[in-house]
């Protein structure tokens, strides 16, 4: 397989933790998450989109559990799905024991809100005596009232501290089997306090910008976010938050680190803008291909260029390539080397099966 050059990052060694089947953090692959926006409560809602969430690439899918129903429900939606689940939980503390006696693999909280010290040693003993992980979710928009009278407003040293605070608590407890985020919705204030934290601690990092927006502006946020502290080496897991389908905040996380080459998963299509140089309708036709090569899972590469002018460079890059040709002859590279002309109407059937193909012998070879 053809292999582009691209930058070594040096990732920042983190101790691991268990979240179900799936590591975190050491030298363990990045892993993308999501959450799910159906009712808790509407079970087979909620099974649904988390085997739809899967499908895409997520690693891992966390669920609000806002009430008793909700957390109780986890039983039989964690008994039906293939991921690890995460249970979101805020001020009460008996939704994070009956979620971690009814599946979760782990647990979101922020001990700030929890109540005291006995209900917090409650929840980290049912997280014991269940194998459920933790994660410290510290938020700008929601941080300790005397931090925030300290620092006067939300600052990358306050949701340090506050993440600090709360680290002690868990230590404390000799419980260590737990992750950690400081979010916010503003990137700048993001990076900085991840920059900071992942200096003041070696615990693995869960990253996010929190609240980021709608489709185009979140993904253009959450890039330039995570892309930049996971360039840095910083982050262990990550979430895209979008108001849009959670389906597409793991396409979104799983095209982040692709373009980084920290994870190779599916067909990675590099294709032309289009411009009165095509052949072909490229903007078209790369539609079609994602649809219909969405359930390709072994990493391939495949070029999708509407003319010889940077054409048949892609093509020497990738597995498969398609350069646009004058009447309507467009070229077949294969392992970057030119195989046979295809006709335009040809173009998507000719790629997807050869495709098709190079998967299944990658397939082979493991």
């Amino acid at each position: 397989m053809n292999v582009r050059p691209f930058r070594n990052i040096n990732r920042k060694k983190t101790k691991v933790i268990n979240v179900g089947g799936i590591k975190v953090g050491g030298d363990n692959p990045i892993s993308v998450q999501s959450m799910t926006n159906t009712l808790t409560t509407d079970i087979s809602a909620t099974i649904e989109q988390i085997n739809k969430i899967h499908e895409e690439g997520a690693d891992l899918v966390r669920v609000s559990c806002p009430d008793e129903d909700s957390s109780k429900a986890l039983k039989e939606i964690t008994k039906n799905v293939q991921i690890p689940v995460i249970a979101d939980i805020h001020f009460h503390y008996k939704r994070a024991i009956e979620a971690a006696e009814n599946g979760a693999k782990c647990l979101r909280i922020n001990p700030g809100n929890i109540g005291d010290k006995n209900k917090i040693h409650e929840v980290l003993s049912a997280a014991k005596n269940n194998d459920c992980s933790i994660r410290i979710g510290v938020n700008a928009g929601s941080l300790e009232k005397d931090i925030l009278e300290k620092y006067k407003e939300p600052c990358p040293e306050a949701l340090v501290e506050s993440a600090k605070r709360n680290i002690k608590v868990l230590e404390d407890q000799d419980f260590f089997n737990f992750k950690i985020s400081v979010k916010s919705s503003d990137v700048f204030l993001s990076i900085a306090a991840y920059r900071q934290l992942s200096d003041a601690t070696d615990y693995p990092l869960h990253l996010g910008i929190t609240e980021a927006g709608s489709f185009v502006s979140g993904s253009v946020k959450s890039s330039i976010g995570l892309g930049s502290l996971l360039l840095d080496g910083i982050g262990d897991t990550l979430r895209v938050s979008l108001s849009d389908d959670p389906v597409k905040e793991v396409k979104i996380g799983n095209e982040i680190l692709k373009s980084l080459g920290l994870r190779n998963r599916g067909v990675k299509i590099i294709s032309c803008p289009s411009c009165a140089r095509q052949a072909f309708q490229v903007i078209d036709t790369v539609k079609i291909l994602e649809e219909k090569l969405s359930h390709i899972k072994t990493p391939i590469t495949l070029s999708i260029i509407g003319c010889v002018v940077n054409g048949p460079g892609e093509a020497a890059l990738t597995d498969i390539g398609i350069t646009g040709g004058g009447k309507g002859n467009n070229m077949l590279y294969l392992s970057g080397v030119q195989s046979e002309k295809v006709l335009t109407n040809d173009i998507v059937n000719k790629v997807v099966a050869e495709v098709e193909k190079k998967a299944s012998e990658l397939e082979n070879l493991q």
